[in-house]
């Protein structure tokens, strides 16, 4: 992590230097470039001045001519000394008078021309113009040494390459040590969560870690807290699971192992006859743990935590009320139970199977634990009231007239394996657990209330689910 950090951070930090340098580059350039144009155009405006010089012809043809330099081409050669020089030859380029160390060039045109020389380690800039003068026709050049774009080109590396680069590497030197030191929390950080042990999930102190990586420190101890809870939920239905079937199971085993030493006592000879009071209970006794076991494992499938990234679909309600209703018809009879409907049409975006194991664990217990000749109903619908945000919200419910659960016992049947004291039958308290744990996976909540009779009295109960209806 470190190393991929500095990289990033001195590729980052040093790649606009290298840009910035060569950007500087450039412009020493384009400034030694205007220098030396600026020197072609003082040459140029010297040459006529430097022909103007020539007063008359010398004693003979090879004697240099009689000259007396301008004042401004005095200035010039003066200013430049050693630097600079002039040159003055015939109209064949032999040799009249000046400084013969400046190389010959004939013109090919009275225009002025330019070339560079270059004498003694010094390139030179020099202008070449044939003029007629009083002394005739001569070949007149004025040489300059100080050539602000070759001087450059000579000294780019020592006065701006050999900088740039040291400079380069200073601020890289620096980078590193900056981005080293300031990546010290993050690596501690890291270490810390690398010596963690896999049980120990317990919460980074976000104010030990910088500012910049304390949201990243927040979402990891919400993630911490996440698998906490749904490790410690783990263990608690693992553990209720055990207990829970550890009743049924030594009581099949009990009988089983009962049942197998009358059937090897001699006097029983390998044969055993039940009553069937034993068989009913052995029944029983297998119906209830195979009903714990499916609800076990509907629990375990309902977990909010695993349902919240599962694709959703459209559920009609008034389909599945009607699928569950014809289910449960058979056990409602055989108590002598109204088992009916009041459906609407109404659809949720939830998950069908989800909210099948729903309302059939509700219209079991309320089957289960209703008096012979009660009613049970199932409604679904429309809500006349909008929700909190203005959506529209439907609802799902069974209502029955059995005896109920006290307004103080409401919230804790809603928890796994509780069961109201004194309450019959052979439930495991589990139905209404996992009707909750359902409801949450699909972003609701599980209401209890007590049912209103025809005459108005409070009798039986009332589970009802809202959710939202979808768009």
């Amino acid at each position: 992590m470190k190393s991929g950090l500095q990289r990033r951070l001195l590729l980052l930090l040093l790649a606009p230097l290298a840009l910035f340098a060569l950007i500087s580059i450039y412009f020493d350039y384009e400034a030694a470039g205007n220098a030396a144009l600026q020197q072609d155009q003082q040459l140029r405006r010297l040459a006529p001045l430097l022909a103007d010089s020539v007063l008359a012809p010398g004693r003979s043809a090879d004697d240099i001519p009689v000259m007396l330099l301008a004042p401004p081409v005095e200035e010039f050669l003066k200013a430049r000394a050693g630097f600079a020089g002039y040159r003055v030859s015939d109209a064949d380029g032999r040799f009249l008078g000046g400084d013969a160390w400046i190389s010959m060039v004939v013109p090919t045109t009275r225009e002025p021309e330019f070339h560079s020389m270059e004498e003694n380690g010094v390139t030179y800039r020099v202008v070449v113009q044939r003029v007629k003068t009083a002394a005739g026709e001569l070949i007149l050049q004025l040489a300059d040494g100080s050539d602000a774009r070759q001087q450059w080109v000579r000294s780019v590396v020592v006065k701006v390459l050999l900088p740039n680069l040291i400079l380069v590497l200073a601020a890289a030197l620096a980078v590193n040590w900056a981005v080293t030191r300031a990546l010290r929390p993050l690596l501690a950080l890291k270490e810390a969560v690398e010596r963690r042990s896999p049980r120990d999930l317990s919460a980074i102190d976000p104010q030990s870690t910088p500012g910049e990586v304390r949201p990243l420190v927040a979402s990891l101890n919400r993630l911490f807290a996440l698998v906490n809870d749904q490790a410690e939920g783990q263990r608690r239905f693992v553990a209720d699971a055990a207990h829970q079937l550890r009743t049924p199971l030594a009581g099949l085993q009990a009988q089983v192992e009962a049942w197998a030493q009358a059937a090897l006592a001699p006097a029983a000879g390998r044969q055993l006859t039940l009553s069937a009071d034993r068989i009913m209970a052995l029944r029983s006794a297998t119906r209830r743990t195979s009903q714990l076991a499916n609800q076990l494992l509907a629990l375990s499938r309902a977990d909010a935590s695993q349902m919240a990234g599962q694709p959703v679909h459209r559920v009609d309600l008034k389909d599945l009320c009607e699928s569950v209703l014809a289910l449960h018809l058979d056990a409602a009879s055989a108590k002598g139970i109204d088992l009916g409907l009041e459906v609407r049409f109404a659809q949720v975006s939830g998950h069908e199977w989800l909210l099948r194991e729903l309302l059939g664990n509700l219209v079991d217990n309320a089957v289960k634990y209703t008096a012979p000749g009660g009613t049970v109903t199932i409604r679904c619908g429309p809500l006349e009231a909008q929700g909190a945000a203005g959506e529209e919200q439907v609802f799902l419910e069974v209502e029955d007239d059995g005896p109920g659960i006290p307004a103080a016992e409401r919230a804790r049947v809603l928890e796994r394996f509780y069961r109201v004291p004194g309450t019959g039958g052979e439930g495991n308290g589990l139905g209404l657990a996992i009707a909750d744990e359902i409801a949450r996976a699909h972003g609701a909540q599980l209401t209890l209330e007590a049912a209103v009779s025809r005459n108005g009295a409070a009798c039986g109960l009332r589970v009802r689910l809202v959710m939202r209806s979808p768009v």
